[in-house]
C-alpha cells in the first residue's frame, strides 16, 4: 500500500528563504512527496508550529559561523502548512443535530422490527429484554473508547487510522476494508429486506416488473442521487427522516399499549396484571426446543441476533470528518506576545453527545418496544419470523414461513382496519432511510481509506485505482466512492427474482427443484446479510484494543510527553480542560470489558446456534467473516513484507511522533 499523503510542516531557515521565496507559496501548496507516518521525510517536522495552541515546535535550524570556527549560529524557523488538495477534502458543514440524526437513521433500521420478533420466538420474552440490554451496554462501552479518541482526532478513516497507529498498520487497513464491507453490503441487503416488506401488499408480490425495475433498480438509484447532494442539504434530510422514524417508533409503542389496553374492561393496573398472568411472562424462559437444548443457549443465540439492531451506533466516527469545526480561526493564535489558547474544548461538542448517548437511547427504545410487543403476541405464534435454517414448526400449526415483522403481525391480528398497512409503510420507510444512511457511511469509509493514498506516477496500478476513489467533485462530495459503494453489491437483491419466480418453465423444471433453488438463494442472501453484521463486532473489538494500547502508552510515557509538551494526550491533567477534550468513564476497565464482550459475542454467542447440531448457514454467517478478515490481514502482511509484530509503543520518541502525526492529519483537515 502507498504511504499516506498527509499534511506536513516544513521549516525554512533564514538562509534558505531568499532561495525558496517564489518557489513555495506563502499560504497553501499541493504536496508532491509522501512520507511514512512513522518515518517522516528529512525536510519535514512532525512538530506543529509555535503559534499553534498548546503545540510545541522542534528546534530552530542551525548553521556554522561565518569564520567556520565550529560555533553554531541559531536562526529562527518559519513553517508552512501544506494542506490537501480541495479535490481530496470534504465540506465540514455537519452540525451536532445532523450527526445525531445520521446515527439515529443508521441504528434505527429493521433490526428492532424484524429481529425483535425472532428473538421472542427463539428465547421467550425474557430473552428479548436481556439480549437488547446486554448488547446495549456493550455498545455503550465500545463508544466510550471510540469517543475519547475521536474527540482528539476527528479525521478521515478514523476507525482504520486508530488501529493502524496503535495496534498494527495492516490490521488497520483490514479494519477499514471490513467496515466498508459492513455498510456497502448492508445497503444492498436492506434493499432486499424492503422488497420483503413491499411483498406484504400482494399486488407488488405478484409483479416481477415492479420488484425488478422499481424496488431493485429504481429505489437504489434514488438513494444514490440523495447521497450525491451537497452535505449541507443532506444533513437536513437526515434530520427530517430521523425525526420521522423516532415519531414512528413512538406511535408504534403507544399503539401497542392501546391495543393491549383495549382488550380489558378492568382498571389499567389490573389490565397489566392480567396481561402478565395470561401472556408469555407466566413462563418467561420458554424457548424454541428445535433451535436449542436449553434456555441459556437460546439466550446466547438471542444476544447474537440482537447485535443486528445495534449496528450503526459507531458511525459518528465515519461522519466526523464532515463535522463543522467550531471557530476554526481560534485554532491558531497569531497575536504577538499572547500565549496561544486552544479552542479544543469545542472540538467534541459536534459529535460527543451522539457518540455517548446513542447506545443508551437505542437500548432504552429497543428494550421498551420489545417488552411491549411481548404482551401483544404469543411466543409460538406462526406470524413471528423464525430461524431460516430450521424446518417449519408443525407443532405450532405453521404451514409457511413468516415474512412479516412482529409489529405488523400484531397490527394485523388486532383487526383494526388498515393498521397493518400503516405499520408496514412505517417499516418500509425505516428500511429505505437506513439504507440511504448506510450508503453514506460506506462512501465516507472508502473515501477515508483512499484520500491519503499517493496516486501519482510510479505507483503501482492498484494504488492509483484506490487513490482515484479518494477524490471529491466540485461540491466536495466523494461521488466516486458513493457510486462504487452502491454498485459493489447492487446485484444481491436481484437474486430474489429467482426466488420469487412462480412461472413454471419447462418440463425439466420440477416443483421440488424450484423450491430448492429458492431455498439456496434465500440462504445465500441471508449469509451475506449476517456476515455484514458479524463483521461489525470485529471492528468494535479492534477499536477497544486500539484504545487500550493508547491508554497505557500515554501513562507509560507520561514524563516524556510532558517534557516534550505533546498536546491533547495529557489525560492526567484534569486542571486544564483544554488539554484533553473528553475522558470516558472507568477506563481502562470499560475498554477491557468491552473487548472481552465483543470477543465473547463473536466467537461464543455466534456459535451457540451450532451447539444443537451443525448447520452450514449459521456457521458461514458467524465465522466466514472472521476467516476472511484474518486471511485479509495475513495477505496484507505478506504483500507488504511487514513484520509480524504490533506497533512498537515502548519507545517514548516513537509514541510522540505517532501523536504528532495524528495531530497533523487533524490540523490539515480542520484548516482546509
Amino acid at each position: 500500500m502507498s504511504v499516506p499523503a498527509e499534511s506536513q510542516w516544513i521549516e525554512l531557515p533564514e538562509w534558505a528563504r531568499p532561495w525558496l521565496s517564489g518557489v513555495l507559496p506563502a499560504q497553501r501548496m499541493e504536496q508532491t512527496s509522501c512520507g511514512s507516518p512513522h518515518s517522516p521525510p528529512q525536510n519535514s517536522s512532525l512538530h506543529p508550529p509555535n503559534d499553534s495552541p498548546g503545540l510545541t515546535s522542534s528546534p530552530s535550524s542551525v548553521s556554522m559561523g561565518s569564520e567556520n570556527t565550529g560555533s553554531l549560529t541559531k536562526y529562527p524557523a518559519r513553517r508552512i502548512i501544506i494542506r490537501p488538495s480541495q479535490k481530496r477534502t470534504v465540506s465540514r458543514a455537519l452540525r451536532g443535530v445532523h450527526l445525531f440524526m445520521i446515527t439515529v437513521n443508521a441504528t434505527l433500521g429493521t433490526g428492532l422490527y424484524w429481529r425483535g420478533g425472532q428473538i421472542l420466538e427463539l428465547g421467550g420474552p425474557l430473552a428479548v429484554v436481556l439480549s437488547f440490554f446486554f448488547i446495549g451496554m456493550l455498545t455503550w462501552g465500545v463508544m466510550q473508547c471510540i469517543t475519547e479518541m475521536l474527540c482528539i482526532w476527528p479525521i478521515p478513516g478514523a476507525l482504520s487510522v486508530y488501529v493502524s497507529q496503535f495496534v498494527d498498520e495492516e490490521l488497520g487497513i483490514a479494519v477499514g476494508v471490513t467496515y466498508w464491507f459492513v455498510y456497502s453490503m448492508s445497503f444492498s441487503t436492506l434493499v432486499a429486506t424492503s422488497a420483503a416488506e413491499f411483498n406484504f401488499w400482494h399486488y407488488i408480490q405478484e409483479s416481477q416488473v415492479i420488484q425488478g425495475c422499481v424496488i431493485y433498480f429504481g429505489i437504489p438509484l434514488i438513494l444514490v442521487f440523495i447521497n450525491a447532494i451537497r452535505i449541507e442539504i443532506y444533513g437536513w434530510l437526515e434530520v427530517a427522516t430521523g425525526s420521522i422514524k423516532i415519531l414512528f417508533l413512538g406511535v408504534i409503542i403507544v399503539t401497542l399499549i392501546a391495543i393491549n389496553r383495549g382488550v380489558a374492561t378492568v382498571s389499567y393496573i389490573a389490565c397489566w396484571i392480567e396481561v402478565l398472568i395470561s401472556s408469555d411472562w407466566a413462563s418467561p424462559t420458554e424457548f424454541d426446543t428445535r433451535a436449542a437444548d436449553n434456555w441459556g443457549t437460546a439466550l446466547l443465540m438471542s444476544i447474537s441476533i440482537a447485535t443486528f439492531a445495534y449496528t450503526g451506533v459507531e458511525i459518528v466516527a465515519a461522519s466526523a470528518l464532515e463535522a463543522k469545526w467550531p471557530h476554526p480561526a481560534d485554532e491558531m493564535s497569531t497575536i504577538p506576545g499572547t500565549p496561544p489558547r486552544s479552542n479544543d474544548t469545542q472540538i467534541g461538542k459536534s459529535f460527543k453527545f451522539s457518540a455517548r448517548f446513542i447506545p443508551v437511547l437505542a437500548m432504552i427504545g429497543y428494550t421498551i418496544s420489545g417488552l411491549v410487543a411481548t404482551f401483544d403476541i404469543e411466543r409460538n405464534s406462526c406470524a413471528l419470523p423464525r430461524l431460516s435454517w430450521l424446518s417449519l414448526d408443525v407443532e405450532a400449526g405453521c404451514t409457511a414461513p413468516s415474512n412479516s415483522a412482529a409489529f405488523v403481525a400484531i397490527a394485523k391480528m388486532s383487526n383494526i382496519p388498515h393498521l397493518a398497512d400503516v405499520f408496514n409503510a412505517f417499516l418500509v420507510f425505516t428500511c429505505l432511510s437506513c439504507a440511504a444512511t448506510n450508503l453514506y457511511v460506506a462512501s465516507r469509509t472508502l473515501f477515508g481509506l483512499t484520500t491519503r493514498l499517493d496516486g501519482g506516477e510510479g505507483q503501482r496500478w492498484y494504488l492509483r485505482v484506490f487513490a482515484w476513489f479518494g477524490k471529491t467533485d466540485r461540491r466536495q462530495v466523494p461521488m466516486r466512492a458513493i457510486i462504487f459503494s452502491a454498485a459493489a453489491f447492487w446485484w444481491v437483491p436481484f437474486l430474489q427474482l429467482i426466488r420469487g419466480n412462480n412461472t413454471q418453465s419447462s418440463a425439466n423444471t420440477t416443483e421440488s427443484s424450484l423450491k430448492g433453488t429458492r431455498a439456496s438463494v434465500d440462504a445465500f442472501v441471508e449469509v451475506l446479510s449476517q456476515m455484514a453484521y458479524s463483521a461489525v463486532l470485529i471492528v468494535w473489538a479492534c477499536e477497544c484494543l486500539a484504545f487500550i494500547r493508547f491508554y497505557h502508552c500515554i501513562y507509560q510515557h507520561r514524563h516524556h510527553l510532558e517534557h516534550e509538551n505533546v498536546p491533547y494526550v495529557q489525560r492526567w491533567n484534569e486542571e486544564d480542560q483544554d488539554e484533553y477534550p473528553y475522558r470516558s468513564h472507568r477506563q481502562p476497565l470499560t475498554a477491557y470489558l468491552s473487548l472481552l464482550g465483543c470477543i465473547f459475542v463473536s466467537l461464543v454467542a455466534n456459535g451457540a446456534a451450532l451447539w444443537n447440531g451443525f448447520h452450514l448457514l449459521p456457521f458461514l454467517a458467524s465465522y466466514l467473516t472472521v476467516i476472511v478478515f484474518v486471511g485479509l490481514w495475513v495477505l496484507l502482511k505478506i504483500m507488504r513484507g511487514a513484520k509480524w509484530s504490533l506497533v512498537d509503543l515502548s519507545h517514548p520518541g516513537k509514541v510522540a511522533r505517532i501523536f504528532r502525526h495524528l495531530h497533523e492529519i487533524r490540523l490539515s483537515v480542520t484548516q482546509s
